[in-house]
């Protein structure tokens, strides 16, 4: 009845979801302790609340991801303790507001009263201000539990695991299956948290003490549930039950070659999804445990490949060279790849155990029909008639030192950039919304789409060699590079690019071009 893509995304949902209700449950929790304690203060002090609902509410304007981002060089981490504080910041304006609001809009009677009785100005809050503003408080809770839910799907980009992990690939890999169990799963578990927190807020305006301990009991249940489901699904794992890949004919050897689980970083292409993929299964199957962080952005998963974050990762010379280094010379491909090499291991301890074997080089695409109505062969070609073309281009590319290159080497003037991602940026030049977009030599998609690569006579681009790269602490495990080093010099540009054409063209999964991929691999 269903498909294999569809169990795949199921055996996944235990792990998305559990990491999801981790963050969403810390975060909130952080949020109420700070909030709560500040929103009684500024309410019984006036002057304090504007400059305070003022600043949470300048947090609100400033778009989820951009937050996420910005503090992971804030705190110098990636993963778990930006996506946290990103979140917490986000809960926190519902439950201020509410808070303040409920409180300010007591009945000023009922205070008096309170007071005439001989209590204290603490017994008064406690048991008078804070219960009849129980309701309020409780909706400003609710509302904040909803965002936070659906803006932790965000968090992927920077290195936590979350239900985003189904969006973000799914969105890459055209996979729509994959889009909609993380769009529909968010949405079932915050409406599933908006109805029992409903009910608790219908309790406090009722004083039903039955239906609010069975609303926190059901809550405890979805908690419990949803996190316990996650924890034994990664101890199965972890026990070889079943792989990281999940798959049925596999399990890991009995013993492992480090408790320590290898951490593999990709970014949010096919390409690095089937790499990812390859490293993961020759890692478990050598006696490693491993975990892949994917839909990373290059700096992301640099900076964390530098600070131990993650173990492995494959990233391209003229990457390196442009965005790290700040080179904007070209030189040839060898000697790219040897002063990369020293560079790294000397300022990072990265090692570099050298070049998979292709080049994946970044290119300028138009139509080939256009391309040739136009007479445009080149770069150069192109720059006369780019004042009247339109460019699409992915979110990265255009922030990047080698688009600045490039523009002005040849002098690049467009009339109108339009960012998309990758997985419509080629749809969009299909269509004809765009002229030219900026593409991969290994991409699949060039031939399919009929796209004509332009020549780079200047060689503003640099060389984009494929190289494996290790963390200063995983290139002291000599097992580890035991078991990478005979992937080096393996694979050709022309199987990458038909591995990268099964899942773009012919929809397979990263594991299957990667068990693929595998077999063409001639062991030394």
């Amino acid at each position: 009845m269903f498909s294999d893509n569809f169990y795949q995304q199921l055996r996944d949902l235990p792990d998305y979801v559990g990491s999801h209700l981790e963050i969403t449950l810390i975060a909130l929790g952080v949020g109420i302790g700070i909030s709560l304690p500040l929103a009684i203060a500024v309410a019984k002090w006036p002057p304090g609340r504007w400059p305070v609902l003022t600043l949470a509410s300048i947090v609100q304007t400033i778009p989820s991801l951009a937050l996420l981002a910005l503090m992971v060089p804030l705190l110098n981490r990636l993963g778990f303790w930006p996506t946290v504080v990103a979140l917490t910041f986000y809960s926190m304006l519902p439950i201020l507001r509410n808070t303040v609001t409920g409180i300010i809009g007591v009945d000023p009677a009922m205070t008096e009263a309170a007071r005439g009785l001989g209590m204290t100005p603490m017994q008064v809050l406690t048991r008078v201000e804070l219960p009849l503003a129980a309701p309020i408080i409780i909706a400003g809770v609710r509302t904040a539990t909803v965002w936070v839910i659906g803006i932790a799907t965000l968090s992927t980009p920077v290195g936590q695991e979350s239900l985003g992990n189904y969006i973000f690939s799914g969105l890459h890999l055209r996979n729509w299956t994959m889009v909609l169990f993380g769009c529909v799963a968010a949405a079932v578990l915050a409406l599933i948290f908006d109805s029992l927190i409903a009910i608790l807020q219908s309790a406090a305006e009722k004083g039903s003490k039955t239906r609010a301990v069975l609303a926190v009991l059901a809550l405890a249940v979805v908690l419990i549930g949803g996190l316990g489901a996650s924890t034994f699904v990664k101890w199965a794992k972890a026990s070889g039950v079943s792989s990281q890949n999940h798959r049925d004919t596999e399990t890991l050897p009995t013993q492992t070659k480090t408790t320590r689980v290898i951490k593999i970083a990709a970014k949010s292409f096919a390409e690095q999804y089937i790499l990812a993929a390859l490293l993961q299964d020759r890692l478990e199957k050598s006696g490693f445990r491993t975990q892949v962080s994917s839909d990373l952005g290059s700096t992301v998963a640099f900076d964390g490949l530098a600070s131990n974050k993650f173990d492995v990762y494959v990233d391209y010379t003229g990457t390196i060279w442009s965005n790290v280094m700040k080179r904007k010379e070209t030189l040839s491909s060898a000697r790219t790849l040897d002063r990369m090499t020293g560079y790294l291991d000397g300022k990072y301890g990265i090692e570099c155990l050298g070049s998979l074997g292709f080049e994946n080089a970044y290119t300028l695409a138009m139509r080939k029909k256009n391309a040739d109505q136009m007479s445009i062969h080149s770069i150069a070609d192109l720059a006369a008639q780019a004042p009247e073309m339109t460019l699409g281009s992915d979110q990265e590319f255009l922030s990047r030192p080698e688009w600045f290159a490039v523009r002005d080497a040849y002098q690049l003037h467009f009339e109108q950039k339009i960012i998309y991602s990758s997985t419509f940026m080629y749809e969009a030049i299909d269509r004809g919304l765009v002229d030219v977009i900026p593409a991969f030599s290994t991409d699949g998609r060039i031939a399919a789409y009929q796209l004509k690569v332009l020549d780079d006579p200047l060689q503003a681009f640099p060389p984009y060699q494929a190289v494996l790269l290790l963390s200063p602490r995983a290139s002291k495990n000599k097992e580890l590079v035991r078991a990478l080093k005979p992937l080096i010099g393996q694979i050709n540009e022309k199987t990458m690019r038909h591995a990268n054409q099964k899942v773009d063209l012919e929809k397979q999964t990263p594991a299957q071009a990667a068990s693929w991929l595998a077999e063409q691999i001639d062991e030394p």
